[in-house]
């Protein structure tokens, strides 16, 4: 014994918004998405550990008016429900495609500034020692340098990687301190009150596509 009191470990989530839906639609549909993102960073957690904070990283939808709202009614319902939650949103970037074959041209929109918003965001809280224990809920690679980072500017912390279903990463398995996959049991236990009411009184129901 040192006399010291043992200090809880602090833990912040990193959720790469997009890397999450998708990987959740391509293995369970639609029927999970109404997440409750601070149970889900709760259920991660080991005994004697304690949740900081939850940053939820997206992006607003374009040009699909009924996606807009679900998404609008997501969002404001994790504002809500979810004290430990801060939303980062990036933007969707217009880009014209060419088909190589008959040379036919289209638009559409690319998610842009997420996984370096969320790389960004986790060496600041590193660097300010904000958490003992980062767990990023991605399979993007481009966030290996960040979790490098984090190694150099503060040694004692854990970076661990948990991956989204049918989603995963060799490299970020080689760089993260440990990875783990998320099931249905987690992301069904963690969902949101089928109804949510705001402070300004305003009563929010999942969408009935995501049942």
């Amino acid at each position: 014994m040192n006399g010291k009191e043992e200090r809880v470990p602090r833990i912040y989530v990193y959720i790469d918004g997009f890397n999450l839906y998708h990987g959740m639609r391509t293995q369970f549909g639609r029927s999970l998405h109404w997440l409750d993102l601070e149970a889900l960073g709760e259920s991660l957690l080991r005994p004697g550990q304690q949740l900081e904070k939850v940053r939820y990283f997206t992006a607003r939808v374009r040009d699909q008016d009924a996606s807009r709202r679900r998404q609008l009614a997501y969002l404001e319902a994790l504002k809500a429900h979810c004290a430990l939650v801060e939303t980062h949103e990036g933007r969707f970037q217009r880009k014209t495609c060419t088909c190589f074959v008959c040379r036919a041209r289209w638009t559409t929109y690319e998610e842009k500034e997420t996984d370096v918003s969320l790389a960004v965001a986790l060496v600041e809280d590193a660097a300010l020692d904000r958490f003992d224990v980062a767990l990023i809920i991605s399979a993007d690679s481009d966030l290996c340098p960040a979790i490098r980072a984090v190694r150099r500017v503060r040694p004692s912390s854990r970076v661990i990687v948990v991956f989204p279903p049918r989603r995963h990463s060799d490299e970020l398995r080689r760089t993260a301190d440990a990875v783990y996959w998320l099931g249905r049991d987690k992301l069904s236990r963690a969902q949101l009150p089928a109804e949510i009411n705001t402070q300004a009184g305003i009563k929010l129901s999942r969408p009935a596509y995501w049942r």
